[in-house]
C-alpha cells in the first residue's frame, strides 16, 4: 500500500488542494516520535483564512483523516503529524518482499521506452586501468536500475578505436614493434610503444608529421594501416572482454568511432545544407554563440575527423536505430564542454531529441601522491587492483575461518573472495555521488564494518545463516499476509522495517538522478538497521513461536532487498562467509 498517496487522497478530500500538490508537501518527520508523515498548512491560510495551527488543530478531528492503517493523527502546532499503525505496516512492507523476492523494487515507469547507455568505450591499444572502471561499473549499475524499471536498455560500447593517436600507434609499430611480444602481451606492448613515441616525439617533430600522414592513410582507407588498425583492436578486445566477463559486464553493441567514420560526410553534408558550416582558420566548425559555447570543430584543416564529428554520427545513427526516449553518456566531467557542443549542434540542426542526450560525468579515481598518466606509462591497471583485493580479502576470510573452527575448502575460500574482493573494488564507486573524487584507501575499502561490500555482503551472508540455522530446528519463516507479522512493533524492528520499504523509491531515484548511489545510500541504512535489530533482538530465542517465524520473515526481506541493491550495483552476494 501506498501510505503517502492515501494520507494525501484523504487531506485533498478536505482541503481545496489537488492531490499532487500535497504530495509535494507531505514531509518526513526528522524524528520517529513525531510520526511518520507530516503535513504543513500554511498553504491553506489564505484560502481557510485562518492560522496555519488553527487549521491543523480543525483538520485533525475531521474523520476523514482518520485511516485504517493509522495508529495516531494530532497536530504540533500548523503541522498535521501521522503515525502509521507498526503492526499493519510491518504485515504490508515484509509481505510485499518476500512475495517480490529479487523482483523488489522493479516497476514498470520505463515500459516501451528505450534507454541507450554509452559506458566503458576504451581506448584500444591502451591499458584498463582504474580510471575507465569508473565509467564501466557506473554505466553497467545504471543499465542495471533502468532495466530494473521496465526499460528497454541498449548498452553500447563506444570503443576509442579511430583518430590521431593510429597514426602514432602505426608509426611507433613501424619504428620499434617486436611481433612475438605482440602476440604474447599486446596491450603491454603497444603500451610499450605508445610511450616511447611520445619520448622520443620531443625531440623528432618529423615523427608527429608521419603519425599526421599515417592516420590519413587509415581515413582514406590504405589496405597496410587498415590491416595493422584491425590487428591492434582485435587484439585489445579479447583483452578486455577477459576483464568484463570477470566484472560481469556485457554489452549489446560494440560501435566504436570507426563504425560511424563513413557516416560523417552525410553529417558534414547536412549542416552544410542547413547553412551551419563555417570556415575557421581552414576548419569546418558550427558556431554556437546561442548556446555559449565555443564553435564546435566538424573537420580539421587537414579533412580528417575529429570526437565531435563522430558523435554527431553517432547520435544520429541511435536515434535511426533505437529511436531512444534518453541518450545517455557516461563520460568523465572534463568532457562536459564537448557534450555541451555536440548536443547543441544537434538542436541547432533542427534535432529535438538533442534534449534527450544527456552527459553523467564522473570524477576522477586517484591514489595518495600519485596521478595517471597513459603517455608517460604510470598507471594502475585494474586488473592489478582486482587481484590485490581479492588476495586481501582471501587473507581475511582464511583467517576467520580458522578462528571460528568453520570448515571450508580452498575452492569455497577462493569463490568467496573472489566476489568479495570485486565488490569491494566496485562499492568503492560507487558508495558516494559520482561527481566526487575516488581516493582509494584498502583500509576503508575492506572494512567489515564500515561503508564497504564486505560489510553489506558479510550482513547478508550471517542473515542466511540464521535463516539455515532455524531451518535445521525445524522453523521456517513466517508465510507473506501471516498475521503474525503484525507482532513486528518494537523501535529496532520498526526502522528496519522502514528502510526496506524506502527501497523501491531509492531505485527510481536513482535513474532519475543517475546516481546509483542513492541504491548504495539506501542499502547500506537497512543493513545498519538490521545489525541494530539482530545486536537488541533474539531471534531463535523470541517469546513465542509466532514472533520467531515473523522475525525470521523480517531476516528474509532483508536478504531480499541486500540482494536485490546489491545487484543494480553490480555486486554479487555470498551465502556464506
Amino acid at each position: 500500500m501506498d501510505y503517502k498517496f492515501e494520507i494525501a487522497k484523504s487531506i485533498s478530500s478536505v482541503t481545496e488542494l489537488e492531490i499532487d500538490k500535497v504530495l509535494q508537501l507531505i514531509e518526513i518527520p526528522p524524528q520517529v516520535e513525531m510520526g511518520d508523515y507530516a503535513f504543513p498548512c500554511f498553504s491553506l491560510a489564505k484560502t481557510m483564512r485562518k492560522a496555519p495551527q488553527m487549521i491543523a488543530t480543525d483538520l485533525v478531528s475531521n474523520d476523514a483523516l482518520k485511516l485504517d492503517f493509522l495508529s495516531e493523527v494530532k497536530n504540533v502546532g500548523p503541522y498535521i503529524n501521522f503515525f502509521i499503525d507498526r503492526g499493519v505496516y510491518a504485515h504490508s512492507v515484509v509481505s510485499e518482499i518476500n512475495e517480490k523476492k529479487d523482483d523488489y523494487g522493479s516497476a514498470t515507469l520505463g515500459e516501451n521506452k528505450t534507454v541507450v547507455v554509452e559506458f566503458s568505450s576504451p581506448n584500444i591499444a591502451k591499458p584498463f586501468h582504474v580510471g575507465h572502471a569508473f565509467t564501466t561499473i557506473l554505466g553497467n549499475s545504471l543499465s542495471k536500475i533502468y532495466t530494473k524499471l521496465g526499460y528497454d536498455v541498449v548498452k553500447m560500447n563506444h570503443l576509442g578505436d579511430y583518430g590521431t593517436q593510429f597514426g602514432k600507434l602505426i608509426t611507433a609499430y613501424r619504428l620499434w614493434g617486436d611481433e612475438e611480444a605482440l602476440n604474447k602481451a599486446p596491450i603491454d606492448e603497444l603500451l610499450r610503444i605508445y610511450v616511447k613515441f611520445h619520448e622520443e616525439e620531443k625531440n623528432n617533430p618529423d615523427l608527429t608529421t608521419d603519425a599526421r600522414a599515417n592516420f590519413k592513410k587509415l581515413e582514406d582507407g590504405c589496405p597496410e594501416e587498415v590491416a595493422l588498425w584491425q590487428k591492434f583492436r582485435d587484439m585489445s578486445l579479447v583483452v578486455f572482454e577477459q576483464l568484463y566477463k570477470r566484472m560481469g559486464v556485457t554489452f549489446d553493441n560494440y560501435n566504436g568511432e570507426s563504425f560511424y567514420s563513413s557516416r560523417i560526410p552525410a553529417v558534414v553534408d547536412m549542416l552544410r545544407e542547413k547553412n551551419l558550416l563555417e570556415e575557421s582558420e581552414g576548419a569546418q566548425v558550427v558556431k554556437l554563440d546561442e548556446y555559449k559555447c565555443p564553435p564546435c570543430i566538424i573537420l580539421k584543416s587537414d579533412g580528417t575527423t575529429i570526437y565531435a564529428s563522430r558523435d554527431l554520427a553517432s547520435a544520429i545513427y541511435r536515434h535511426e536505430t533505437y529511436n531512444f526516449d534518453k541518450n545517455i553518456y557516461v563520460v568523465g566531467i572534463p568532457q562536459a564542454l564537448h557534450f555541451k557542443q555536440v548536443f547543441s549542434v544537434l538542436k541547432k540542426a533542427g534535432y529535438e531529441w538533442a534534449d534527450n542526450c544527456e552527459h553523467v560525468g564522473f570524477g576522477l579515481v586517484k591514489f595518495k601522491n600519485m596521478k595517471f598518466s597513459t603517455r608517460d606509462g604510470n598507471i594502475v591497471l585494474l586488473e592489478d587492483l582486482l587481484n590485490e583485493s581479492i588476495a586481501k580479502v582471501k587473507e581475511v576470510i582464511t583467517e576467520n575461518a580458522k578462528t571460528r573452527g568453520a570448515s571450508m575448502t580452498e575452492e569455497e575460500i577462493d569463490e568467496i573472495a573472489t566476489k568479495v574482493g570485486i565488490g569491494a573494488v566496485i562499492y568503492t564507486y560507487v558508495k558516494s555521488g559520482r561527481e566526487r573524487d575516488i581516493v582509494f584507501s584498502w583500509e576503508d575499502m575492506l572494512d567489515f564494518e564500515g561503508d564497504t561490500a564486505p560489510y553489506l555482503i558479510y550482513t547478508y551472508a550471517r542473515t542466511r545463516s540464521i535463516l539455515r540455522k532455524a531451518l535445521e530446528q525445524g522453523i521456517t519463516p513466517a508465510e507473506a499476509g501471516s498475521d503474525s507479522l503484525k507482532l513486528l512493533t518494537s523501535d529496532e524492528e520498526y526502522a528496519l522495517v522502514r528502510s526496506l520499504s524506502d527501497f523501491p523509491d531509492s531505485v527510481v531515484k536513482a535513474a532519475q538522478s543517475n546516481e546509483p548511489f542513492m541504491i548504495s545510500r539506501q542499502i547500506a541504512v537497512c543493513a545498519r538497521n538490521f545489525n541494530r535489530f539482530y545486536n537488541n533482538s533474539s531471534i531463535l530465542g523470541a517469546d513465542s513461536d509466532e514472533l520467531k517465524k515473523a522475525r525470521l520473515a523480517l531476516c528474509e526481506s532483508l536478504c531480499n532487498t541486500l540482494k536485490s541493491g546489491l545487484n543494480l550495483l553490480g555486486i554479487n552476494e555470498v551465502e556464506r562467509m
